[in-house]
């Protein structure tokens, strides 16, 4: 494990061993039968841009961040301690997300979209607000799309942008094209620009994390503002599916924030709340989003109606030189950041609420992937995915309610920023290349003459991935290998009828 300077009560061995014993977070709860429901809550997701598994103090004791509300959340709802993203990179996971199946089978290999990128989402593919509006269900979203608009490349702004989220199950759509350092810097509202991209922005020439790419924006396009407009946004949006006469049927809000990610712009209200810089209080910014959110619920009496699930696309942009300068570790101690394949690039927190359903302060330790939200909200909806649908997503209801007889999973597959494949089977991982494979140096590292050619570690012994396995274990390695490649050429990882 890397060393942890300034933090205090910090104990290596201990954190490793509390890991290993799955109670770091608490102790675990394991129910004895599968889970059914009829019901039809309200259904939110807030998925957080660029969050790491430390950042939030009930995943990190010693997190520098204050987050209280994402803390109530857990302390009322489910934490789950072994979640991942099926990438270490943005627009892969958002893709896992809404339809269920590893990007690495669409025509995005690795790396992300940009502003101009045409369309990724395949036409006619079951997505979660699509399987939720035939479902009776209004679905809408607010934030970061990031999955490319339109059928051209570039995309013109100029034009409707079909196929886009209207396309993809969505009855109403505001938000930004891709992150918020690309351009072109405008707003979304459904298929057409709010306001044509008519101005330009240079790049930024601010300190580490205030960064943006230079650009087209519009002329009214305030960076600093978008998280507050989201926000805003969304709390208006729930006041009125709450209000008077407003409209009975159960709502799906999808809420993919543009933060934390760069650039680290947090409101006023919030410097100097954390001791991890621009970053940290950026991050109590995203809570306080949580807050505003569940305030919203509760005002508007949707609180015990409403199932909220708020997790981060991949883990936090937090390098080693931000290490040395704040005891804060987004990561905490686990090896590597965002866009690597270790577990910094892609363990991420993950929290359920659901009143009277989840049990308060519950923690899992079931594997876990976000591209599982449509085979469990598939199940909530007391349905079952048809083939060709959901590829590689899995039911975690039972393990929400409480009430899981057996893991939905027995691996997940994930991949780095530059493609690396790494698979992880019970305790052991296997990655299929030397280095980090995304932002972490060296990203690649040739194999030295009868050295071993990829990585294999024990996660319960060696949560850190300090010792390198390959060559001791080669039944291992080629059993993990031989299944990757299977979930790899076969099309999809989970059961088909």
């Amino acid at each position: 494990m890397p060393e942890v300077k300034g933090v205090a009560n910090w104990d290596r061995r201990s954190f490793c061993r509390a890991l290993a014993a799955g109670t770091l977070a608490g102790s675990l709860s394991r129910g004895s039968a599968p889970a059914q429901t009829s019901e039809r809550p309200n259904i939110i997701y807030i998925l957080a841009d660029d969050l790491g598994w430390g950042d939030l103090g009930c995943y990190n004791a010693q997190s520098a961040i204050p987050t209280p509300h994402a803390d109530r959340m857990a302390a009322e709802g489910a934490r789950f301690v072994d979640m991942h993203s099926p990438s270490a990179v943005c627009t892969p996971t958002r893709y896992g997300v809404l339809t269920g199946r590893y990007a690495w089978r669409t025509r995005l290999k690795s790396g992300v979209l940009w502003g101009y990128s045409p369309n990724l989402i395949e036409s006619g593919r079951i997505t979660v607000p699509r399987l939720l509006r035939e479902a009776g269900y209004h679905t809408a979203g607010i934030g970061k799309w990031h999955l490319g608009l339109g059928d051209r490349d570039p995309v013109d702004y100029a034009q409707p942008l079909r196929p886009g989220p209207l396309d993809h199950g969505f009855v109403s759509y505001f938000g930004i094209p891709a992150s918020l350092d690309m351009p072109p810097y405008v707003y979304l509202d459904g298929d057409r620009v709010v306001e044509a991209p008519t101005a330009m922005i240079h790049e930024s020439t601010r300190p580490r994390g205030v960064f943006w790419r230079g650009g087209a924006r519009s002329p009214s396009f305030e960076i600093d503002q978008v998280h507050q407009t989201f926000t805003r946004r969304a709390v208006e949006f729930i006041q009125l599916r709450g209000g008077p006469g407003a409209r009975t049927e159960p709502f799906f809000l999808y809420l993919p924030l543009a933060s934390p990610h760069t650039p680290w712009l947090p409101g006023k209200e919030f410097r100097g709340r954390s001791k991890a810089g621009d970053y940290g209080d950026f991050v109590t910014q995203v809570d306080d989003t949580i807050g505003q959110v569940m305030a919203a619920l509760r005002e508007t009496n949707q609180d015990r109606d409403t199932l909220v699930i708020f997790t981060s696309d991949n883990g936090a942009d937090w390098k080693i030189t931000d290490k040395e300068r704040y005891a804060h570790r987004a990561n905490a101690a686990w090896k590597g950041e965002k866009a690597d394949v270790w577990e910094g690039g892609h363990r991420v927190p993950f929290l359920a609420r659901w009143p009277g359903r989840i049990p308060a302060g519950s923690v899992r330790d079931d594997l876990g992937c976000l591209t599982d939200l449509l085979a469990t909200v598939a199940a909530l909806m007391g349905q079952s995915l048809p083939s060709q649908a959901g590829e590689d997503s899995f039911n975690l209801l039972p393990a929400m309610l409480g009430k899981a007889s057996a893991p939905a999973r027995s691996s997940v597959v994930h991949h780095s920023m530059n493609g690396m494949f790494a698979i992880r089977e019970g305790d052991w991982k296997l990655a299929l290349g030397l280095g980090s494979g995304g932002f972490t140096a060296p990203a690649v590292v040739d194999p030295a003459p009868g050295g071993p050619v990829g990585q294999l570690f024990n996660l319960k012994d060696d949560p850190g991935e300090l010792h390198n396995l390959y060559q001791k274990h080669p039944d291992i390695v080629e059993r993990m290998t031989a299944t990757l490649r299977r979930l790899q050429e076969q099309g999809h990882s989970r059961p088909m009828e």
